[in-house]
């Protein structure tokens, strides 16, 4: 069931996102975190229905922050299309989001895994990133038949290297990987010989 969209609702989500960014899921229960809120776990569960929801929302709002972030960077016009590639990564790389991508790809695997709680994730995961990514890929020259297959491509790219980061720290090697993908699209990788 929806739950209804209310300023308190919007200021909770918010909230927690916050806490969530400085303090983890490790551990969390609803208890402790609307006493963090300055609320009550029984508003907690009218607003979310549970802590696991609550999560998916989430993930849903900071995934929802970077396709804006995204409509943002594309809107300028005079910004090169593989630029604004470029420019999305680095947004993506900043430390402050690591506890929301950590948070992500935990609740991705529970949604791989059929858990009933994070089934709901999986709506869009992919699907929400192809327009904006194909507009780009075709302003950068692609054909419009080829440029949502090139943004599924960028997704798993940056999705794949976020993960690498998360797990290697090695912030240099996963942006220079990103580069060579990106840079592909500037005539500066040659094709491989057939």
């Amino acid at each position: 069931m929806a739950r209804p969209k209310t300023d308190t609702r919007d200021r909770l989500l918010a909230d927690a996102m916050f806490y969530v960014a400085m303090h983890g899921v490790g551990d969390l229960n609803m208890r402790e975190l609307a006493t963090a809120l300055g609320t009550s776990s029984r508003m907690l569960v009218f607003h979310f229905g549970s802590k696991e929801a609550l999560l998916i929302e989430i993930v849903r709002a900071v995934e929802q922050q970077q396709r804006e972030f995204l409509e943002r960077v594309t809107a300028e016009n005079e910004i090169a299309p593989v630029d604004r590639l470029r420019a999305l990564w680095r947004h993506l790389i900043d430390p402050a989001l690591a506890p929301y991508e950590r948070l992500f790809f935990e609740l991705y695997g529970h949604a791989l895994w059929g858990r009933p709680h994070a089934i709901a994730l999986l709506d869009g995961i992919v699907e929400s990133w192809l327009g904006p990514l194909s507009e780009i890929f075709q302003q950068a020259g692609v054909p419009a038949e080829r440029s949502r297959q090139d943004a599924r491509l960028a997704v798993a790219v940056a999705r794949g290297l976020l993960l690498d980061l998360l797990a290697t720290g090695d912030r240099a090697a996963v942006t220079s990987t990103f580069e060579r993908f990106v840079a592909t699209y500037e005539g500066r990788v040659e094709e491989p010989q057939r």
